[in-house]
């Protein structure tokens, strides 16, 4: 394991260490698990990369989980956000578990005839949170691949939001993630077989920081419970995923996406 996995590995970890402590002292777990919770849930439609590095594009669809304790609501919510489940939530800062899927990679298209497929998957991990002002959030997510990768992946961003009204909200901001080695193996990596198998030069990546972008949102909230949100992305690879010959040879170092998507909140107790 590489220096970057060792790291991201023990940031993981000491957060979830401090939640699950800080739970405890306030009474125990029991304690902490009752009470008002929230459960939102939605989907996206989005135009994207046909996988990534692709040149050509996508539709896809993907669902929209989140899970936490009540309390004041969330001063911004990104469709970035990954699968949440919050332990702490303390005003400014907001901490607690995060998971991703993965859907399987083929090798049924031409681009990727020869390739190795990559199974489907998850990641699974923590995330942290905070508000330096009134109108900004940074957001941190590091997540462990599995079955679809054995890799680490680190996602860092920053919005901006403001009201246009009482019920729509613009946001934006740049975006970076990095990644180990062993995810860019899966995704980016080309062996000799495989090189042989699809006529790609042989790849072997390592670890470091796979894209920098920019992201924006429209936020339209219909009632209490319904929120709708028009949103874009460009991301430009970087590091080891602009340096595979799939991106090089195949496919485009530019990535955009747009969508759609729709959520609905469910209150209840436990």
């Amino acid at each position: 394991m590489t220096s970057f996995s060792r790291k991201s590995v023990g940031c993981s970890v000491a957060v979830l260490l401090g939640l699950s402590q800080s739970a405890a002292a306030e009474g125990g777990f029991f304690d902490w698990v009752h009470g008002d919770w929230y459960l939102t849930v939605g989907a996206s439609g989005i135009v994207a990369p046909r996988f990534e590095g692709s040149n050509s594009r996508i539709f896809t669809a993907s669902p929209i989980i989140s899970l936490g304790k009540a309390g004041a609501p969330a001063r911004f919510v990104s469709r970035n956000d990954n699968i949440s489940m919050s332990l702490l939530d303390d005003g400014p800062v907001r901490a607690g578990l995060t998971g991703k899927f993965l859907f399987a990679r083929d090798n049924d298209i031409d681009d990727l005839k020869g390739l190795d497929p990559v199974r489907w998957g998850g990641e699974v991990g923590g995330f942290f949170e905070i508000y330096p002002t009134d109108w900004m959030r940074m957001r941190g997510e590091v997540r462990h691949g599995i079955r679809a990768h054995n890799g680490i992946v680190a996602d860092i961003s920053a919005d901006a939001f403001y009201d246009v009204t009482p019920t729509i909200r613009v946001s934006g901001g740049p975006r970076a993630t990095f990644a180990t080695a062993k995810y860019f193996d899966a995704y980016y990596g080309v062996s000799a077989s495989e090189s042989a198998a699809s006529g790609l030069s042989r790849y072997d990546p390592g670890s470091g920081l796979k894209s920098v972008g920019v992201g924006g949102a429209v936020n339209w909230k219909a009632t209490d419970k319904i929120t709708a949100t028009v949103f874009s992305e460009y991301s430009r690879l970087k590091g080891p995923a602009a340096d595979s010959s799939l991106v090089k040879e195949r496919g485009s170092r530019d990535q955009l996406m747009f969508g759609v998507s729709a959520t609905y909140r469910f209150d209840f107790q436990m």
